[in-house]
């Protein structure tokens, strides 16, 4: 059963359990729900990179960053879907796409709207991430199919003012409101060591948990330190630690997806292991993520092998309907 009512105190008793009784209980609770030897993979494309407005401390892509990041235009619908074809066959099921907007103007809606329907032509899920949005922008992306919508919450409401000032943690908030509103499924989640506090942990998963309906989807990120970016010298986040949020996002949203998402290049594959057996059953896949390096899919591959995990595979009604039923 789903809980929306997770103290602080019962949030931050579950991160100081014993790591084996933790990872025991979080296994047990993923074994309920899903297939603990399968992976849902998705495949993230930035389709307008640089000079976001906003001032987010860990992005190479915001305008207030000293980066070498070129700003680009939107992509062309045609490398969008030859993007998406290669995801598709690398063993994508999800392709997300993400654009550095504060917010889309409606004219920048209609020309993600085309690449939605694009993709969903190849029979794969589609997400988007394109900032905050409007009650009417989110009403216009359920009728255009969308099947998830993506803006994480980063961080605690007590720490995010110390990593963003340009909007605030209700804006995001509303977006997410606006989202479930409409009918769109919710991707959200955090980054882990931006500076923060095990309590602003605590305080992060609590948000997400509490809301009246748990995100399908929990992205759960490890910094990548960017040069030129405010946090380019925060330090080194205990890969233990962020095994104990993977487990702790387990237990507290026992029927979402959990994300490995950015900052799996400086894992080890023994740190991605246990994340699984954490509970995580979604990662990012494909070389980049936005602007970040993210492991080559080869040696993903490897990695489930070495497991005996297993890829999700497109939905067999998905891949009737691209063929015009």
């Amino acid at each position: 059963m789903q809980r929306h009512d997770w103290s602080v105190e019962e949030i931050d008793e579950l991160f100081g359990l014993p790591f084996n009784d933790l990872l025991f209980q979080a296994q047990t609770i993923h074994r309920r729900h899903f297939d603990a030897n399968r992976v849902q993979v998705s495949t993230l494309l930035s389709i307008k990179t640089g000079a976001c407005p906003e001032d987010c401390g860990y992005c190479s892509q915001s305008a207030s960053s000293d980066t070498t990041l070129e700003r680009e235009k939107l992509l062309p619908l045609d490398e969008v879907i030859s993007a998406a074809t290669a995801a598709r066959e690398s063993g994508s099921t999800r392709f997300c796409m993400g654009a550095a907007w504060r917010n889309p103007t409606d004219k920048n809606l209609d020309r993600v709207i085309e690449m939605i329907g694009a993709v969903q032509e190849l029979g794969m899920e589609t997400c988007v991430t394109l900032g905050m949005l409007t009650q009417p922008q989110a009403q216009r992306l359920k009728k255009s199919g969308l099947d998830y919508y993506n803006h994480n919450l980063d961080t605690s409401p007590e720490f995010y003012g110390n990593v963003i000032t340009t909007r605030t943690f209700q804006n995001r908030l509303d977006t997410l409101a606006y989202v479930r509103e409409a009918g769109i499924n919710v991707c959200s989640g955090g980054i882990l060591g931006m500076g923060e506090q095990r309590r602003d942990r605590v305080r992060l998963l609590q948000e997400l948990a509490n809301q009246s309906k748990h995100p399908e989807s929990v992205p759960i990120n490890m910094l990548v330190k960017v040069e030129g970016t405010p946090l380019e010298h925060s330090d080194v986040l205990d890969p233990l630690e962020f095994v104990r949020t993977i487990a702790v996002a387990r237990i507290l949203m026992p029927e979402s997806y959990v994300r490995l998402s950015a900052g799996r290049t400086q894992m080890s594959d023994e740190t991605q292991a246990l994340c699984f057996l954490a509970g995580a059953n979604s990662m990012f896949y494909g070389e980049r993520l936005l602007t970040t390096d993210n492991p080559e899919a080869s040696r993903d591959q490897q990695l489930f092998q070495r497991l005996g995990l297993k890829m999700e595979q497109i939905e067999e009604e998905r891949k009737v309907c691209c063929h015009g039923c």
